[in-house]
């Protein structure tokens, strides 16, 4: 199939048309984040070949691997733990990443072997703040070409933030005070150093 040809994935897709909400959509969900008069986006054409994200040409083009500390909370020889760069709302948003410049379909058998217990390590630390009911797993990868898995809290009692509209609320409601954010993801890189790598907050 040619890159002018449709998938029939894409082929299906009301492109150019204005898409009704179904009666049971995410916009009647509890957890969705608004109310009032919205509407569908009319998608656009595809476009072919997609724009390279961050760090498609390898390391030299990646700017986690030209600046691998940058925003860390904690890093060992292999991996590390960043933040995004300035307070959230919710009380702990992180990234989990390789050092070495991956991505999922191409992460050596090794580093897969420790991606799971470092996220429940990274889980374990953001639930010893206190006050977490849940923590959200996230990989989306349309950004970066370097492995970065999103690591989201949400609050205890805050049922209406459950489930897969919880980093829209993250953008929507208040920020905390640096002071406290910096505060927690302390906390958080103390907890992961106490098993090994080192804080770096």
């Amino acid at each position: 199939m040619s890159m002018q040809e449709r998938h029939p994935f894409v082929a299906r897709l009301p492109i150019g048309r204005r898409i009704p909400f179904p009666a049971e959509g995410i916009p009647f969900w509890e957890i969705f984040p608004f109310e009032g008069d919205l509407q569908i986006k009319v998608l656009d054409e595809p476009v072919l070949p997609e724009p390279p994200r961050f760090g498609e040409d390898g390391p030299q083009s990646c700017g986690g691997c030209q600046d691998p500390l940058k925003n860390a909370v904690w890093s060992d020889d292999r991996w590390r733990v960043i933040h995004s760069g300035g307070p959230t709302g919710l009380p702990v948003m992180v990234l989990l990443c390789p050092l070495a410049h991956h991505d999922l379909a191409d992460l050596p058998a090794d580093l897969s072997a420790e991606l799971g217990p470092m996220l429940q390590r990274v889980e374990r630390a953001i639930l010893s703040l206190g006050g977490i009911a849940r923590v959200h797993v996230n990989k989306w990868g349309d950004g970066g070409a370097h492995l970065h898995f999103w690591l989201i809290a949400r609050p205890a009692g805050m049922v209406q933030m459950r489930g897969t509209c919880l980093p829209i609320w993250d953008d929507v409601i208040p920020k905390a005070p640096e002071q406290e954010w910096r505060a927690s993801l302390s906390a958080v890189a103390a907890a992961l150093a106490a098993e090994g790598g080192e804080a770096q907050l």
